[in-house]
C-alpha cells in the first residue's frame, strides 16, 4: 500500500514523502529539489518503529533498522498507525519464517 505525505504539512510542498508497505518490507521515498532519497527495508531489519502524533498537525514515522534512522512527515495519524501495524506484523512474519 502506498501513503503520501500532505502537500500543506512542512517540507512537502513541492514533493511530498511516501512510504511504500510491500510484503517483504518497505521503501521510504525523500524527494528533493535536486535530488532524492529512497531507502528500501526489510522488515527483519527494522528494530524499531517509533511515530509522534501531534494533537494538531500531521505526524512523523521514524525507522531504526542497522544503527540508521529514516524519518518521514507529514502523515496523517490514522496513515502512521497502519503503517506502524503493518510492520509490525510484517516483523512478526519474518521472525516466524525463520
Amino acid at each position: 500500500m502506498k501513503y503520501v505525505a500532505s502537500r500543506l504539512s512542512e517540507g512537502n510542498k513541492i514533493f511530498p514523502a511516501e512510504i511504500i508497505t510491500e510484503e517483504n518490507g518497505i521503501t521510504i521515498k525523500i524527494p528533493g529539489l535536486f535530488s532524492g532519497d529512497t531507502t528500501t527495508i526489510a522488515y527483519d531489519s527494522i528494530s524499531a518503529v517509533e511515530i509522534d502524533t501531534p494533537l494538531i498537525g500531521y505526524s512523523t514515522i521514524r525507522f531504526y533498522h542497522n544503527g540508521n534512522k529514516v524519518q518521514a512527515h507529514g502523515f496523517s495519524k490514522s496513515d502512521v498507525k497502519q503503517i506502524k501495524a503493518f510492520i509490525e506484523e510484517g516483523r512478526s512474519r519474518a521472525r516466524s519464517n525463520f
